[in-house]
């Protein structure tokens, strides 16, 4: 097994990034920012639109087709006082993020308020097109406050009344508010499933004629959904990632995508993005749990799986198949789980071989990932894009990263 991550210190990850490396606003042109290739140990300059004839023959690209909601919410006090109200996921009467999306009429979510002390009690409200939305405090838990949210009209979904309410969440980091071009650069071309409070940001470099020339070259290409929760930006404050809770996030994954998975494991297969790799890779573990309890219907995998499970595994093939009748057994078209992994120095691979990714915070659990998949050449990495300019985190450059 491999070496045990929990003992891991965040400070080892640290690299100076300044202020004027990060991206503030996107490129004009998505397919132009800059592409690092890094490919076993040798570093090269690229332009994004370079990454069809990059990429090795035969692989198979996985995007994460989530989409980002609106889910800053800003109500007037009658004495004029701004709260904002920031949804972070759904509590009743759903849990589960899609069928959350679409409820109407009302709902209960878990939320993060600004300027709570000045909510003591009562209900907020916020003018929709011929109708009004309120909010009424419930409850404060560890996480944040429960709310409650009604509107009218009552046949609108709370996906729509977040559409039209609501402001786009960009990055803490960017100290700015959204602007009307955030609207469309802050999602990938691609974006389907509402319910991501961030976006899958190796994504937002794809453009129709990236796509198109993948597609000329034999690039296979499929899709999956995790939704990217508030937790992504989670600083590590512990001093050993023991004592780090990793965010749990929801994952589907279509049946048919699982079968080319399977199909695919002697030839490349190549995420988009950190959240695309973290449940590529979630696919085994379930795969691993099912194994152990066929009749379990708590599909999640635990933060520390990969580094305590015991040592007759199944092979990846074997995990995957596991999941394929476990989904026919119960008439299932997709899968749907949540996963806390996490992806340190010391994890094995069990699906991927590649990863496509833009340059992460210093101290993140995001260059955890990366480092577990490069070793410590993610130093020589990072120092080569901050000497040659690139830009960097949600709006910055990108890099096709080949072990």
């Amino acid at each position: 097994m491999p070496e045990h991550p929990k003992n891991l210190t965040i400070q080892d990850f640290r690299y100076t990034l300044p202020e004027s490396a990060v991206a503030q606003y996107p490129l004009t042109n998505r397919d132009a920012s800059k592409l690092l290739f890094y490919r076993g140990g040798n570093i090269s300059d690229h332009t994004f639109r370079e990454i069809p004839d990059l990429l090795p023959s035969e692989s198979l690209l996985v995007f994460n087709d989530t989409k980002v909601v609106q889910a800053r919410l800003l109500f007037t006090k009658p004495t004029g006082g701004i709260i904002e109200i920031f949804c972070l996921e759904p509590v009743f009467p759903h849990t589960e993020m899609q069928q959350a999306m679409q409820q109407t009429g009302s709902c209960h979510w878990l939320c993060l308020v600004g300027n709570a002390k000045r909510w003591k009690s009562g209900t907020l409200e916020l003018p929709l097109p011929q109708g009004i939305l309120q909010a009424e405090l419930q409850e404060r838990t560890a996480d944040g406050f429960i709310i409650k949210f009604s509107w009218q009209p009552a046949i609108l979904t709370f996906a729509e009344v977040l559409e039209i309410a609501g402001k786009l969440p960009l990055p803490p980091y960017l100290n700015r508010d959204a602007e009307d071009t955030d609207k469309n650069r802050y999602q990938t071309i691609y974006a389907a499933t509402a319910g991501a409070v961030a976006a899958p940001t190796a994504g937002l470099h794809f453009t129709e004629n990236v796509l198109d020339k993948l597609s000329q070259r034999g690039i296979q290409q499929t899709k999956v959904t995790l939704h990217v929760g508030a937790g992504t930006f989670k600083p590590v404050k512990a001093a050993a990632m023991a004592d780090h809770p990793m965010h749990a996030e929801e994952v589907y994954v279509p049946l048919t995508t699982i079968r080319r998975l399977q199909n695919q494991l002697t030839k490349p297969v190549i995420p988009v993005g950190t959240t695309s790799l973290r449940t590529l890779e979630s696919l085994y573990w379930l795969g691993v749990l099912i194994k152990q309890n066929p009749n379990t219907d708590l599909l999640h995998v635990p933060q520390w799986l990969a580094y305590e499970a015991d040592h007759t595994l199944p092979s990846t093939f074997a995990a995957l198949q596991t999941l394929i009748d476990y989904l026919e057994a119960k008439n299932l078209n997709f899968l749907r789980a949540t996963t806390q992994l996490i992806i340190a120095p010391g994890y094995q691979f069990r699906i991927c071989t590649g990863l496509i990714t833009n340059f992460h915070q210093p101290e993140s659990t995001l260059l955890l990932l990366v480092s577990a998949l490069i070793g410590d050449n993610w130093r020589r990495v990072y120092a080569h894009a901050l000497q040659n300019n690139y830009r960097f985190l949600s709006y910055g450059d990108s890099s096709l990263l080949l072990p």
